[in-house]
């Protein structure tokens, strides 16, 4: 079976001054509390967090009072220096950013530390697809009548047809599917709910798995997850990743393919089609609708690019 594996657990963190460490936590629970921020979201910002607190650790700074610009500057230069991406370093910058105002708030802090920090520009790369084809040929991968085939199916089928986010895919119970409305009800960032369509395909995929396909995955201690396991728990977003990178080999396609590469194939092949950008927006689960317009950059480059390759004078 591609890739069943278990996620590893964060490595142990040395011990903090508790007035660098105790307002991370305050800050933690508030976001998980009052935001309702995600698991991984949650793990993002304390990972980047402890990481500048321990190199305040080493500069002598014991807690958020005495922390000044420039100690933020110098991390993130020296972050910059030892080969981390623009990308990293702007969302590291954010997570600071914003427990400073949390901070500020709650006057465990005198004043934004952050505020003259100058962050790094990013390039906003536009977001590589598949195409009809080779989209095509990577459903098809998946060996047709076993149980793990079947399930396999499923979720590319799913992933393509409603644009999922690996983790909202990996995360789906049974209860969120309606096959017979064509619909799934997906919790995504920040347990913001939506309403997802569901192709016709696709839940032809799904409604094989679940009758031919889950049985055999089934546990004494399976609880309602969609997509099972060899042990009956809920597949695992690494699993995903492996899978669908051993079924891109295995479908001859030249390109590296991740999960996300679905949902940007799902998108960009929607926008193509016709659909309305607020449809496409309301679909993926942007809150901004600017995040959505990158797909329409990737349909006016598709589009330039057939011009200079096919017309007369278009060179």
């Amino acid at each position: 079976m591609p890739g069943e594996e278990t996620d590893a657990g964060p490595e142990p963190q040395a011990p903090l001054p508790a007035g660098l460490h105790e307002p991370i936590e305050a800050f933690l629970g508030f976001l998980q509390l009052e935001r309702g921020l995600s698991a991984n979201t949650l793990a993002a910002y304390q990972t980047d967090l402890l990481q500048f607190a321990h190199g305040l650790k080493t500069r002598g700074i014991t807690n958020w009072n005495s922390v000044v610009g420039s100690d933020v500057s110098d991390w993130l230069y020296r972050l910059s220096e030892g080969g981390a991406a623009v990308s990293s370093l702007a969302r590291k910058l954010s997570a600071v950013r914003t427990l400073t105002r949390f901070l500020v708030k709650e006057r465990l802090c005198p004043k934004d530390f952050t505020e003259l920090v100058e962050g790094p520009k990013v390039v906003r790369r536009l977001p590589a697809t598949l195409s009809v084809a080779d989209m095509k040929k990577l459903l098809a991968a998946p060996t047709a009548g076993t149980t793990h085939g079947l399930r396999d199916r499923a979720i590319l089928e799913l992933f393509y047809s409603s644009g999922l986010r690996v983790s909202e895919l990996a995360g789906l119970n049974l209860q969120q599917i309606d096959l017979e409305q064509g619909v799934v009800r997906v919790f995504g960032k920040g347990s913001k709910e939506r309403l997802v369509p569901v192709g016709g395909q696709a839940a032809e995929a799904v409604a094989t798995y679940l009758t031919a396909g889950r049985p055999a995955l089934v546990k004494a201690r399976t609880g309602s997850a969609v997509f099972l396991s060899e042990r009956g728990r809920a597949i695992s977003r690494k699993t995903v990743w492996a899978l669908i990178k051993v079924y891109a080999k295995r479908a001859g396609l030249p390109q590296t393919v991740k999960p996300h590469l679905l949902r940007h194939s799902f998108a960009t092949h929607l926008l193509s089609g016709g659909a309305d950008l607020r449809a496409i927006q309301e679909m993926l689960g942007h809150a901004d609708i600017g995040t959505t317009q990158i797909y329409t950059a990737v349909e006016t480059r598709r589009l330039t690019e057939q011009h200079s390759r096919f017309h007369p004078r278009g060179r």
